[in-house]
């Protein structure tokens, strides 16, 4: 396997509430939900950078395309990073979240390992951390 993400899909409970948090709350660039004629078939694609796209899909639909039980939603099984150029920037996307209707979890703050991070949830329950690192360098 080659080491390369194309899509990251989250499961979301309700489709139009997440589109909105992610298209007019957080401004990512989506032609919407498609896919609506094919039952389980309901999603919406996000472009993000370099060819990755983030992809909402219903929970349910997750469940039954990949043949599993659709269990109880948790918070803590992954967290989505976004990284950017500086502190100030790491506030106003937590802002920005906020805004949009986000719970944010934790103020931007210092952090143990010399860079500056904020975490917030989705009206879903997953989790964002908007984080500056002093050793990455952000290409926009």
């Amino acid at each position: 396997m080659k080491p390369r993400i194309t899509v990251i899909t989250i499961g979301v409970d309700n489709m139009e509430r997440a589109l909105r948090f992610y298209r007019d709350g957080l401004g990512l660039p989506t032609e919407g939900i498609v896919g609506t004629e094919f039952g389980d078939g309901a999603v919406a694609f996000f472009d993000l950078q370099a060819g990755v796209k983030l992809a909402i899909w219903l929970r349910r639909s997750i469940a039954h395309d990949s043949a599993l039980p659709e269990g109880p939603p948790s918070a803590t099984e992954f967290t989505l990073g976004h990284n950017v150029s500086s502190k100030e920037e790491v506030d106003a996307v937590i802002e920005q979240a906020r805004g949009a209707g986000a719970a944010i979890t934790k103020e931007p703050q210092d952090t143990f390992w010399g860079g500056y991070s904020g975490y917030f949830r989705d009206p879903d329950g997953h989790v964002w951390e908007a984080v500056w690192n002093p050793n990455l360098t952000v290409e926009d």
